[in-house]
Parts: structure tokens; sequence; C-alpha cells
């Protein structure tokens, strides 16, 4: 992975192993870029630092005849969540008792601890995997390689949402912004000191469900891919020299740009357009839907001094909560 460090540590990870591993992982938004990059096009991606996800990885002490995996997520989580990451977990361990070279051993204990919520578009399910990958690394003993960690995250990200474009797995283990085409992702540079406001909407999308209304939209209609693509690598191109040049302005225009596309595809709500519109009213510099769509959340740009009032109006106008992300790194702060 081009511009990853080189390794991919746990907290405290250590080569003999412990008796408990743990992980840590943070969620990410899409600037710009979505569906289009699983068509070749680039894409950029914004680590949420301030949203966390932690696993606890430990031997149950069992003697292994019953079920060989104890598996936990956040009370608030619903049951066919839990459902669906207990499945692609079990296949994530396989994943990495096969790459790591463990076999056998005592029944496991995996909890999960976090803050993002499933369904919005905020890598959930990815950094939820890398946490774990990193928790069973310190568990067992192992180093990864940044390149490892992420294909482990990238096979259950496939797993999961079916064909995975990789901006997730990378991204939920980033410092920096990043800008991503097939497969392969540098920093982006930055220029400027605005804000971005993570508004969720409180409604879950479906990633599987706007992958395929797109795709029936595009074998409708002859020239609508390379439309829709086309558009989008004109917007990202242009926000990565406007984030690099500190044209605030012109970058939150591309993203307005991103939420007309995506809602001329029919992948965007009624609710989500409320949202745009109250951030746009709010002296936003632009605001787009993030993630795949159909629910999920609001990505707006604004400049420090207008960002309280841009995360009350979106508030006020049906958020359930929302998340500033400051360009320059510094720490978000929860609404």
């Amino acid at each position: 992975m081009e511009g990853a460090p080189g390794t991919a540590k746990a907290p405290g990870a250590h080569p003999a192993g412990g008796v408990v591993g743990i992980g840590r992982a943070h969620a990410k938004a899409i600037v710009l870029g979505e569906h289009a990059v699983v068509y070749g096009a680039p894409a950029l991606a914004l680590p949420v630092s301030r949203l966390t996800v932690t696993a606890r990885a430990a031997h149950s002490g069992g003697d292994g005849t019953g079920d060989d995996l104890s598996f936990t997520m956040p009370g608030s989580a619903s049951p066919a969540v839990v459902a669906q990451a207990s499945l692609s977990l079990r296949r994530l361990i396989d994943a990495f008792m096969a790459r790591a070279g463990v076999r056998g051993g005592p029944p496991l204990e995996v909890s999960l601890d976090g803050a993002i919520p499933p369904g919005r578009g905020l890598g959930s399910s990815a950094a939820n995997s890398r946490a774990v990958v990193l928790a069973l690394a310190e568990l067992f003993g192992r180093e990864l390689t940044e390149d490892t960690a992420f294909d482990l995250v990238q096979t259950a990200e496939t797993m999961t949402h079916g064909r995975a474009s990789g901006v997730d797995a990378m991204t939920v283990g980033a410092k920096a912004p990043l800008r991503f085409r097939a497969g392969r992702a540098r920093p982006a540079a930055v220029g400027c000191d605005d804000v971005f406001i993570v508004a969720d909407s409180g409604t879950a999308g479906s990633t599987k469900e706007a992958v395929e209304l797109l795709r029936g939209g595009f074998e409708r209609r002859a020239g609508a891919q390379e439309k829709f693509v086309g558009r989008a690598t004109l917007l990202v191109d242009r926000a990565c020299r406007y984030l690099a040049e500190g044209r605030p302005a012109e970058l939150g225009g591309c993203l307005t740009g991103y939420h007309e596309l995506m809602h001329d595809a029919g992948l965007s709500t009624d609710r989500i357009d409320t949202l745009v519109r109250a951030a746009l009213a709010a002296g936003s510099h632009g605001a787009k839907i993030t993630g795949g769509g159909l629910g999920g959340c609001v990505l707006a740009l604004a400049s420090p001094q207008s960002a309280d009032r841009v995360t009350s109006h979106l508030l006020e106008a049906g958020a359930v909560q929302a998340w500033t992300v400051p360009l320059k790194g510094a720490a978000g702060h929860e609404r």
C-alpha cells in the first residue's frame, strides 16, 4: 500500500504475545469519489479519528469442545448487525490464523467497543476488522506489515459489501487525508485550515442496494457509466488541487457538485437533501452525502469561524449527531 507505514502495530504489541490483545482503529469519511472509485476513478478520503473502535481478544480458557468463538459488540448494536459482524469476524479470524501460521489453541473471546455508528458510510465494518486484526496480532505475538493488515481487512470488506475498492480498509488506519486510485493511496496535500463536519442523518444506508441501483442505471442508459465516472474524476482531481492550494470555497463547490451527481443517480434521500441545504444555508463552503448512499451521513466544509453555526443548523434540520474534523489535525469534538 503506497504511502502507508511499514508495520501495523497494536497498542503495546510485543513479540511474545500476551494474555489479552488490544487493537484500535477509527472511522473514515469519503470526501469525494463514492462508487466511481470502483470503476477506476480517484477518491479523496478523510480519517475521522474522533470516532474509534477498540477490539479485545483473549483465550477463553475453555476446553475447545464447544463453540470456538465468543463475540460481543456494544449494546446498541441490533441483532442483525451482530449476526452479520459475527459471521464476517469468524472468516476474518480464520484468514488471520492461516496468514499468521496459528494452529489450534483454546477458544477465543473477542469484544468490540466503539462509537462508530454502523450503516452510516463511516467505515464501521472496516474499522472493526482492523481493530480485531491488530488485537489478534498482539494476542499471538505477530508483527504485521501494513500490507498484510490491509489484505486481511480488505478480505473482510469484500465478504461484507461485495466488491470493495479498498479505500475504507486503507483510511481506517490513516493519519491524514488520502488520495486513492486503483488500489494505491498517498497522502493528500493540505493547504486549508478549514473544518469538515460529519452529520449523522439517523438513517442507515445500504451500500449493496446503492451499488445495485447505480449499476442498474448504467445498464439501462447507454453512456451513463462513462458520464458518471468522468464527472467524478474531474471533481476529485479539482478537489485535490484546491485542498493543496488552500482554496476552500472551490473545494466546497466540488463537494456540492458531487452531491448533485449522487442525487441525480438516485443515491440521495429527502432527509439527506434537507441536511445538505441546511449546511449551505448556514454558510458552509459545500456539502454532500458521504458513503454509499440511500441514507447515512452528510459531509460539510466550513471555515473555523462558521463551523459551530453550520453544525447547529444541521442539528436543527434533523441530524441526530455531528462531529468536526479540522483539516489541520486538531482533535474533533461531538455535538
